[in-house]
C-alpha cells in the first residue's frame, strides 16, 4: 500500500510519502530505483536480504544486508535496490521516502516492457546475447507480471510498489 500524493494531495510540497510492502514468502520487490527520492526502509515483520548498487562512476559497487524486525537500511536516491523475503513466512516493511511523489522504475519492466518496445538490437547489443534470449526474456517477464498482478489481488502480495 503506497500513500504517495495521488493517493493523499495533502503530501503536495512536504517532500515525504510512505509505502507498506507486504512481502509473501521467499517474495521479491525486484529492482528498481526511485528516481526523486531517497528511502529508507525499516522491517516490521520477517527478515528481508536488502541491497543497491552504487553509480558506474562509483565501479557499480553492491551492498547488501540481512534485516531483522526493528532493522533500518536506507536507499540512495535513484540508485538501484532491491528486497527480498529470505524467510519462510511472511514480511512486511514499511518505506519513508524523501518525496511526495518518488517515482518507481522496475528495472525489468524499464528494459523488456517498454512502450513502444525497445528495439532488440539495443537490448542484444547492451546484454551481448542472441535476439532469441531477449525474445525469451520479453515472454517469460509477461508472465511473471501476469503472475505478480493475480497474487497482488488475491492480497497475496510480493509488493505493491512493484506494479506501480
Amino acid at each position: 500500500t503506497q500513500v504517495f500524493v495521488d493517493q493523499l494531495p495533502g503530501l503536495n510540497t512536504l517532500g515525504i510519502s510512505l509505502a507498506r510492502i507486504d512481502f509473501a514468502p521467499k517474495g521479491l520487490n525486484p529492482p528498481h530505483t526511485h528516481p526523486r527520492g531517497t528511502e529508507i526502509l525499516i522491517v516490521v515483520e520477517g527478515t528481508l536480504y536488502v541491497g543497491f548498487v552504487t553509480s558506474n562512476q562509483d565501479g557499480n559497487r553492491l551492498f547488501t544486508k540481512v534485516l531483522n524486525k526493528g532493522d533500518v537500511f536506507v536507499f540512495p536516491i535513484g540508485l538501484i535496490h532491491f528486497q527480498l523475503n529470505v524467510g519462510y513466512d511472511n514480511a512486511v516493511a514499511i518505506a519513508a521516502l524523501s518525496s511526495q511523489n518518488p517515482g518507481t522504475i522496475t528495472i525489468a519492466n524499464a528494459l523488456f516492457k517498454a512502450n513502444p518496445s525497445i528495439s532488440p538490437e539495443v537490448l542484444t547489443k547492451a546484454f551481448q546475447v542472441d535476439k532469441t534470449i531477449i525474445d525469451y526474456l520479453q515472454k517469460q517477464l509477461w508472465l511473471y507480471l501476469m503472475f505478480a498482478a493475480i497474487l497482488t489481488l488475491t492480497k497475496y502480495v510480493t509488493c505493491d510498489l512493484f506494479l506501480s
